[in-house]
This record gives C-alpha cells, structure tokens and sequence, in this order.
C-alpha cells in the first residue's frame, strides 16, 4: 500500500498528526510519500523507511513503481480542496483528518487516527463518490480562456463575486440556453452537494446531503427579497453574464480566486470526474450536521 499525505507544513498541530501517522506505519508494509515541504519541517532522519517526496507528475505510478492508493489530507476543510486540486482525475481516494475548527470533508478526529488508519490499513472503508463543477471563461468572441482559472474544477462551489466595496452586480443566469434570472445581488453561489455546508450555507442556503445529484443557485445579498436559492440537476449547465459598474468582477473556484472584465463570460457544468471520498466508522454526513451544527443542544 502506498499512500500520499498533504498538509500545511507551516502548521505545528499538521506536523504533530503527521509525525503521528509516520510513527503509526513503521514496520507496516505502507509507502508513505510526503511533500517537500512537509519533509523539511520535519526531521525524518527517525523514518529511514519513508524517503520519498510525493510527486503528481509521476501518477499513476510514483517513485515506488505502484500506484498510489490513498492520500491522507492532514489539516481543515481548506487542506482537503487543496488536497482534492493536486489529486484531480487521477481517482485516489482522499482520508481527511481535521486538525483545525469546524470540518466537513476533513471529519477524522485526531484523538480517533490510531483506529482509524488501522482500519485504512486492514480495508475496513467505504468510498463516496463528490461530484464536482468545471468553469470556463469565455472571450467577447466566444474563445475559451483557459489561462484564467488556475484550477477550473471545485469541489465546493464557483462564487460569482462583486470587487468593489459598494456596487452591486447584475448576473445574468441562463440555464440550459433558457433565462433563469438576472440577479442583482452582491454575488452568486454555485454549489456541489459537497459545498452545501461551505458558502452556501453562510449565505442561507438550503443543506444537501453528499450523494444527491444537484446543483444549488444561492445568491448573495439580492436586492429583491423574493429571489431564492433554487436546486436544479447536476447535468443542466449554466452560462453566465455580468455588469458592474467597475467594469470588472471575480470568479472563486473553492476560495482560489480571479479578477475577470465584464466582456468575460462564464460557462460552468458538472465535471467530467469525481472525487473519492474515504468513509470509516460512524462518520457519516449526518452525525457531522448532528455534532458539528449542534443540532438538538
């Protein structure tokens, strides 16, 4: 088994839940990769048996000649989308252990890891499969920019956002080719199942579990009260267009963001591929909106 681990090596609590992990799979017949960045803040002279720097340009077969099968996300919510860009279409399975506040996606508890990855270790998992969404930005002539958006596919959610302090945007929305609305609002959320708990649920809308197939259209703060958040299926797609009096706008690919020109389009769709999420235990989606939202305190 080999397995990739990701994490902010800036972060001490990261750094301790690492050296745990690395601690936990001495003398288990486990390849461990670790990034550059993660291996200088630690002294893995005490781990001889780990020597590898993970390495995406190398899938599907790393430094060990096999292919990589897990990638441990050690920190929040924000470590796992990160953690979830650099996996990409490569389908590894991602385990998120949360060393941070409130985490969704990384629900592995550090007092919980020692029975957790035992359990890794002996195949005692379930794998959920998150949807995600791709953005395109388009020219005034319809050319797609794809130099703009650094990593086009979320996770989470593509936030249409205003720039300035004070003016409001006007997103004209069509879905399917068919005008939805044209929100005048200070934003608008375009969110997966997954993102529901992110900004979405900031901004009011509604909760979905994981493995439902939709696509929710949350706005943020639009100027007229009867402009809800809507669902729709995940296969319709959604082409965008916005005026700002600045002239200028920004897209938010899971918090990655970009300042766009109003003569810039965008088109968004599901993705082509899926995310692997490793499930373990009673860490179900529900238990997290029960102990996470404090639902019945």
């Amino acid at each position: 088994m080999t397995i990739a681990i990701f994490g902010n090596a800036m972060k001490t609590q990261t750094l301790t839940e690492v050296q745990h992990i690395l601690e936990f799979m001495t003398g288990k017949d486990v390849h461990v990769l670790l990034s550059q960045e993660l291996r200088q803040e630690l002294n893995l002279r005490e781990y001889p048996a780990f020597p590898e720097n993970w390495d995406s340009d190398r899938q599907p077969e790393n430094v060990y000649g096999e292919p990589i099968d897990f990638a441990l996300s050690v920190g929040g919510d924000g470590t796992f989308l990160t953690s979830s860009a650099v996996i990409g279409n490569k389908n590894i399975p991602i385990l998120g252990v949360n060393v941070g506040h409130l985490g969704f996606l990384a629900d592995v508890q550090a007092q919980d890891l020692d029975n957790i990855l035992q359990k890794l270790v002996a195949g005692e998992y379930t794998i959920e499969r998150r949807s995600l969404l791709n953005v395109k930005v388009l020219d005034k002539d319809g050319t797609v920019r794809s130099d703009l958006v650094m990593a086009p596919n979320a996770l989470n959610e593509i936030a249409i956002l205003k720039q300035g302090l004070t003016n409001m945007l006007s997103i004209e929305t069509k879905v399917n080719g068919e005008l939805l609305h044209t929100y005048h609002s200070d934003g608008l959320v375009i969110s997966t199942p997954t993102g529901s708990t992110a900004y979405n649920l900031s901004i009011g809308g509604p909760l979905m579990v994981p493995q439902n197939r939709a696509i929710i259209l949350t706005p943020i703060a639009p100027h007229s009260l009867t402009v809800k958040p809507i669902i729709v299926p995940d296969d319709w797609t959604f082409d965008l267009r916005v005026n700002s009096r600045y002239d200028t706008y920004m897209v938010s690919v899971d918090g990655r963001s970009q300042s766009l020109s109003t003569d810039m389009s965008l088109h968004v769709e599901k993705a082509p591929y899926t995310i692997k999420v490793v499930q373990i235990g009673d860490n179900s989606f529900l238990k997290s909106l029960r102990t996470k939202l404090n639902w019945g305190k």
